[in-house]
């Protein structure tokens, strides 16, 4: 595997979360909840990519359970972050209807930024995030789950700042998102990636 580079630092702005936000704004009351890991985590993976197999089929060409409730340990928003390949996320058509009949609910469509979309879950709190191959976001994914899973310091440092950045109210979640990127830049830098 070619270590991918580090993400690019632009923070997401109001402007392009509306052009990117499909069926309205994410709710949010300005408050991050950060619980401590839940072996169900895993499980709830698990269901999640049965009903994704089951609605999309052969055109499923990977599913990973990425971000931090893929950590053993790791605390975390209770929400289960899933990588989703598909042959080219631009033909919507392919995919979208297929999730659409199996509850998910296309929240994101960022072409600019690897073509990715986002999905929510029909009952799991879910992100799905779909890319097609060769986008460097889900190598970056799996970089750090695996560098997280086997480094208990950086594991544990990244857990201490998002604790500490949810005490903080914030106006969008992207904000939130954005303010622990030089954590994760670091984290990154040091599993490897350039």
């Amino acid at each position: 595997m070619t270590m991918p580079k580090l993400p690019d630092a632009e923070p997401l702005d109001e402007e392009n979360l509306a052009r990117a936000l499909v069926g309205g704004p994410f709710e949010f009351d300005g408050r991050v909840l950060i619980e401590d890991y839940d072996p169900a985590w895993p499980a709830l993976y698990e269901r999640e990519v049965e009903r994704i197999r089951v609605v999309l089929g052969a055109a499923a060409l990977s599913l990973e359970h990425v971000g931090s409730t893929s950590v053993p340990g790791l605390a975390a928003k209770p929400i289960i972050d899933i990588d989703l390949l598909v042959a080219d996320t631009t033909d919507e058509d392919a995919y979208v209807p297929a999730l659409e009949a199996g509850g998910y609910v296309l929240r994101l469509r960022e072409p600019e930024w690897y073509e990715h979309r986002m999905f929510k879950g029909p009952d799991t709190d879910v992100n799905l995030h779909v890319f097609s191959p060769g986008a460097e976001e889900p190598e970056r994914h799996k970089v750090l789950r695996d560098w997280l899973r086997s480094h208990p310091q950086d594991r544990d440092l990244y857990a201490r700042t998002k604790r500490e950045l949810a005490e903080r109210d914030w106006e969008f979640m992207y904000q939130y998102t954005d303010a622990k990127g030089q954590v994760l830049r670091e984290i990154l830098t040091r599993a490897g990636c350039r």
